[in-house]
């Protein structure tokens, strides 16, 4: 009975704060325009694009388009067109993917704990603690990137490894 009437008393105390301030709805995809979203993105991106990005997939080593290039541009989401990279912080580290030892600004994108090629083998986390990597998606639109790794060259200690078909390239042209 007491744990009944605090839930009541708990719920009124809600729905009076509810009233005093207005409430907010926070606007969510429904299924519909999600499913939009994803049919308008595969229309879009190429099938690679689309796998690495939505499925968090990775292209094959040494395949990617970006993988040597050396001219100096600006690095962005292939789905949203948001600035991640510049030329300044691509080196080439001998992995097969694009690589940088920093991002524009560290709100671009966002960094997640990704156990994926362990599953469920808790054996194998224990003693392989190196299979654990860390994700990067895109800030703005969460699109998979690639992963991040911290045997990179200094001052940051980090490598970048990014999808080339996660990303579009805008060189800069000098000035004549």
């Amino acid at each position: 009975m007491y744990c009944r009437n605090r839930v009541l008393r708990l719920s009124s105390n809600i729905l009076q704060f509810r009233n005093n301030i207005g409430f907010i709805k926070l606007r969510t995809m429904s299924q519909g325009e999600s499913a939009d979203y994803k049919a308008d993105l595969k229309k879009r991106l190429s099938p690679i694009q689309y796998h690495v990005t939505q499925e968090k997939g990775t292209e094959r080593a040494f395949t990617g388009k970006f993988n040597k290039n050396t001219e100096a541009g600006l690095y962005t989401c292939v789905v949203c067109n948001e600035a991640l990279f510049t030329s300044e912080t691509k080196f080439d580290s001998g992995c097969g993917w694009p690589a940088f030892n920093d991002v524009i600004d560290q709100k671009k994108v966002k960094l997640t704990t990704d156990t994926s090629n362990v599953g469920a083998n808790l054996l194998l986390l224990i003693t392989n603690p190196g299979m654990i990597r860390t994700e990067v998606q895109c800030g703005k639109c969460d699109a998979h990137l690639g992963h991040v790794f911290k045997d990179g060259p200094p001052p940051t200690g980090r490598r970048f490894c990014i999808n080339s078909a996660s990303m579009n390239f805008h060189p800069i042209n000098p000035e004549k």
